[in-house]
């Protein structure tokens, strides 16, 4: 008789608010294509902001192999935190605005290849990232990026074109400030900047392909720093064609460096971005990179180059996508006429 296979528990945290469109049709798609045979699987929808923490820390204590958060850069996050130094490895179902993590690590877009690259379950460790006392997993700032995210998050509204909105109607108004650094390597050094941003990076972009650090590895045990120094709006276009591409470096007005912590004083307190959420500090700023620090489940490829697929796939991403979301809408509109 042969000997049975115990199954490995994954917990599935759902964010129903995340991105710009329902979540039933990664739901049907997680019970079609998750491997019953080597997993057992509970769904866990959260209720409020926290929660994902609470659902991923329970599932550490039960022993699950691991936490998928189905969700957003802001699900992951919460439940990340509660998985560093732990033997629960982080998956992702990418389904929010950005995405910026789950692109970087090269998974999946549409839900049904990404649920099959789970089944492969191949675990990777990962760096993460610390900004006071907040953990990060793909981006954290100061300046113009973490205004433009608490606007955003004030809006009450998802997606790029809210996001590109709240850029466009702050552009032309935001002051930039000056910041004082200390860069700590083998030896500390001290540098003053006049800045519209300081991006600090564990992984390459903010999400939706948009490259702030192109050459930014979640394995090399170091914090990529962007430095954004003022420029024209003539030169706007530019620098946003080399956001896009992945070749931000290459512009005049970027500073860039590399270190395992920094220190950042500010005149006075001010927002700053944890993975893209807004949260007020104080003037004095400390980040630090973790190395080696999470469990997760993703391709052993990352960054700009292993990101570039061809346009045959991209269409077929949308045409997956498209087809699970109208009979998500379908069934929406059904239920209303129905009640």
């Amino acid at each position: 008789m042969a000997e049975e296979v115990q199954k490995k528990k994954i917990v599935f945290v759902v964010n129903p608010i995340s991105g710009t469109l329902g979540k039933k049709a990664i739901l049907r798609q997680i019970k079609k294509l998750l491997d019953k045979e080597r997993f057992d699987y509970t769904i866990c929808p959260t209720r409020r902001a926290g929660h994902a923490t609470e659902i991923a820390r329970q599932a550490v204590a039960e022993g699950a192999f691991a936490v998928c958060a189905v969700g957003g850069d802001g699900t992951v996050n919460e439940v990340a935190r509660s998985l560093v130094h732990t033997d629960t490895a982080l998956a992702i179902i990418p389904c929010g605005s950005g995405n910026g993590l789950a692109r970087h690590l090269h998974i999946p877009m549409d839900a049904t290849r990404a649920i099959r690259m789970l089944n492969a379950h191949e675990v990777q460790t990962i760096d993460y990232g610390q900004i006071n006392d907040h953990l990060f997993f793909c981006t954290c700032g100061v300046g113009f990026d973490a205004f433009i995210s608490q606007r955003f998050a004030e809006s009450g509204k998802r997606g790029m074109l809210t996001y590109v909105e709240n850029v466009l109607q702050t552009a032309l108004t935001y002051h930039p400030e000056t910041y004082e650094l200390e860069v700590v390597n083998e030896d500390a050094v001290n540098e003053t900047y006049k800045a519209v941003l300081i991006a600090c990076a564990n992984a390459s972009q903010y999400g939706n392909n948009a490259y702030i650090a192109p050459h930014a590895s979640v394995r090399d045990g170091l914090l990529d720093v962007v430095i954004i120094e003022p420029f024209s709006p003539m030169e706007a276009p530019r620098m946003a064609f080399h956001l896009l591409q992945g070749t931000l470096d290459r512009h005049s007005r970027i500073k860039t460096l590399r270190c395992r912590r920094l220190s950042i004083h500010r005149k006075e307190g001010a927002p700053i971005h944890v993975d893209g959420d807004p949260m007020l500090e104080a003037a004095d700023v400390e980040v630090a990179i973790v190395p080696q620090g999470l469990r997760c489940i993703c391709p052993t490829e990352e960054g700009v180059e292993s990101m570039k697929t061809s346009l045959v796939n991209v269409w077929k991403e949308y045409a997956n996508n498209f087809t699970m979301y109208s009979k998500d809408l379908w069934e929406n509109n059904m239920f209303r006429k129905r009640n």
